[in-house]
């Protein structure tokens, strides 16, 4: 593994800085098309209006939205159900704005990432005490960039919320002063904590928090211009509602409880985007960095992201899971995604050149706990869609 990050780093920092396009307003969104003009069955997409029916009714989630693309463009875009059912209701429209949860962690933090490391700010080997000295303590003086990217860094999935309780300020003091709970390396841990670190790494190394560093660098030349941990009044009036917190209902306000007590800026939760949106950003990696003539990362920074690496037996990406199994009968192509808690997902797969977004908000009106329905959910939709293709 030392040798092959190794030359993957030296990769990534051979020649000079790239030059990244400027942002702008005029960078268009994917342009529509019918199923058959990109290889896909309309006949079969069209189940999908059956399937999300079926979930809404079954109580998966009160409604959804549901972007598929191919070939650089979308064959469906369509919104079901509704963004709010309680105090009253508000039809789910395809511009409504969601909370990604998870999904964050791949788009805004490890994106950002690599764009520090194309930089030569950062290399995926350093320890990550390199640039945030506090978080060496305990037994993580060792642990890298690379580890805390691909959830082998040995910490706690969670930290308990009472570690937030006194502020921001304490609670990274306390999240710094964590032990591993396995030997970093060793194992997949799946953690909130790693990717909040390496938010908070963006921030160190760049002087910019990550809301504002991912819209400039990132969101900005993509002209994603609908995502943000921040939504302004506008935006926020169509974001889709969550569950309440104290006395009034969530909407456009994190929904994670330690993001929220960080500020509502944090590396592994509080992005809001809509599908339009993130089809774009898919886009952008099917395309290995490149969208509509702007050039965000470098082909090798791409394909570093989506190398699945073999952590104790699970594949990851720098940022993505990993699935051979989710297109039947085809365990050679991988498919690269993540799923958010708030019932929010991202897929593509860069041998069908398909791209595939679900946006749900499962955690209204109350938050059901177990994610098994949301999961089931979105892999159904994902099926009609990689089926579609196959026909």
């Amino acid at each position: 593994m030392g040798s092959r990050l190794g030359s993957v780093v030296a990769v990534l920092l051979a020649g000079c800085v790239l030059a990244r396009s400027s942002p702008g307003a005029d960078v268009p969104r994917l342009p529509r098309a019918e199923a058959e003009s990109v290889g896909m069955c309309g006949a079969k997409l069209a189940e999908i209006d059956g399937v999300a029916a079926e979930e809404i009714e079954k109580g998966a989630f009160p409604g959804c939205v549901i972007a598929i693309g191919r070939h650089g463009k979308l064959v469906l875009l369509k919104a079901y159900g509704h963004r709010q059912i309680e105090p009253q209701t508000v039809p789910m429209t395809t511009d409504t704005m969601f909370d990604l949860a998870s999904v964050t962690k791949p788009v805004a933090t490890a994106t950002s990432v690599m764009v520090l490391v194309e930089e030569g700010k950062v290399r995926l080997d350093d320890p990550v005490a390199k640039h945030v000295p506090e978080f060496g303590q305990n037994g993580k003086q060792e642990i890298t960039v690379f580890q805390l990217l691909t959830h082998q860094g040995g910490l706690v999935a969670d930290n308990p919320i009472a570690d937030y309780r006194d502020g921001p300020q304490r609670a990274w003091e306390r999240i710094f002063a964590l032990e591993p709970v396995v030997e970093p390396g060793s194992k997949f841990l799946y953690t909130d904590v790693g990717y909040a670190v390496l938010g908070e790494m963006v921030r160190r190394v760049s002087g910019d928090d990550l809301d504002a560093f991912s819209r400039a660098r990132v969101f900005g030349p993509l002209g994603m211009d609908e995502t943000t941990y921040f939504p302004g009044e506008v935006l926020r009036r169509r974001a889709a509602v969550t569950e309440k917190r104290g006395d009034h209902w969530m909407q456009g306000e994190v929904h994670d409880p330690r993001a929220f007590r960080l500020g509502g800026i944090a590396g592994h939760a509080g992005l809001f985007s809509t599908a339009e949106d993130l089809a774009v950003f898919a886009q952008m990696m099917l395309g290995r960095g490149r969208y509509a003539g702007v050039r965000l990362l470098r082909e090798e920074a791409v394909a570093a992201m989506l190398r699945p690496n073999d952590v104790a037996g699970r594949l990851w990406g720098l940022g993505w899971g990993v699935r051979t199994n989710a297109v039947p009968g085809r365990p050679d192509l991988p498919v690269f995604g993540h799923l958010g808690y708030t019932g929010t997902s991202v897929r593509f797969s860069p041998e069908l050149d398909l791209l595939f977004v679900f946006l749900s908000n499962r955690v209204h009106p109350k938050d059901p706990g177990s994610l098994d329905a949301i999961a089931s959910a979105v892999r159904r939709v994902w099926d009609v869609a990689v089926e579609a293709v196959a026909r």
